[in-house]
């Protein structure tokens, strides 16, 4: 089965802040930041036209295994309750 790469993401239920060379960050409220991993991939300061599938979840699963390990050395920035209402919604925009 082959997955088709993400490489841009519309949300409109969230305000796009920011678009970088690989994550898109969107606000979700005041308090909280939805940081999106895509499967662009950069080099030297470019974006290279091809994406690769499914790097986007590598990056995300990386990230948050290393943010649970660290959980008692600092505050966690993930927030499981607004991360469980993000994810229907970006499902849904991002399929």
């Amino acid at each position: 089965m082959t997955v088709a790469a993400l490489s841009h993401t519309s949300l409109p239920e969230f305000e796009l802040l920011k678009r970088g060379k690989v994550r898109d960050v969107y606000t979700v409220d005041e308090d909280h930041l939805l940081i999106v991993a895509t499967d662009r991939i950069s080099a030297f300061d470019s974006i290279l036209p091809t994406p690769i599938p499914r790097k986007g979840e590598v990056l995300t699963s990386l990230s948050r295994f290393w943010f649970e390990s660290y959980v008692t050395s600092f505050l966690t920035i993930l927030s499981l309750p607004i991360l469980s209402e993000c994810l229907p919604l970006c499902s849904k925009s991002l399929t």
